[in-house]
């Protein structure tokens, strides 16, 4: 590795370091929204719970983007490529960035951590039930049958559910043959 090119990689994990370090702060500050939006429910101010939602959103989409830059910025070493002209990081970052924005196009409404802001506050007053739109019946699917122990028919190699008159032979496991 060249110098100009570990420098490139050494100033890219410091900075990259720390956009993550914000990206935790932004972490432990929808923390705390949630645990203030689940004491606003709990004392039935849910015009505060609807602002601190409102808040949880824009700090999800700050967050995605402070996301995107710091992978962004870590990968501009392996992108990077030398010449005469001077080079726009600035212009490079921003494309890596909207690489990995694209790559992640999830809506802020179905983020990981703003649904864990709605459930938390969901379940202040609704414990153990399933959040609106979510409600889903459990479909169990059970064989009627004995289980197939194979799935082609050892005499003619055909796959058992193609066989016209399959017979089972009990003394052998189960085993579905072709007459």
């Amino acid at each position: 590795m060249s110098s100009m090119a570990t420098k490139l990689f050494n100033t890219a994990e410091v900075e990259s370091s720390d956009a993550q370090a914000l990206v935790a702060d932004m972490r432990k500050a929808i923390g705390t929204m949630k645990s203030l939006a689940v004491d606003f429910e709990r004392d039935g101010k849910s015009d505060k719970v609807k602002k601190l939602e409102e808040t949880v959103l824009e700090l999800v989409a700050s967050y995605e983007d402070c996301a995107a830059m710091a992978q962004a910025i870590k990968a501009v070493p392996g992108v990077y490529q030398s010449s005469d002209q001077p080079t726009d990081f600035k212009t490079l970052i921003g494309v890596e960035a909207s690489k990995i924005r694209e790559a992640s196009s999830a809506s802020q409404q179905n983020h990981p951590l703003f649904r864990q802001f709605r459930e938390s506050v969901w379940n202040v007053h609704h414990a153990g039930q399933p959040m609106p739109g979510e409600e889903q019946e459990d479909i169990v699917m059970t064989s009627t049958q004995m289980s197939i122990l194979n799935v082609t028919c050892p005499l003619t190699g055909k796959p058992v559910i193609e066989l016209m008159n399959p017979v089972r032979w009990y003394a052998y496991n189960s085993v579905l043959y072709s007459l």
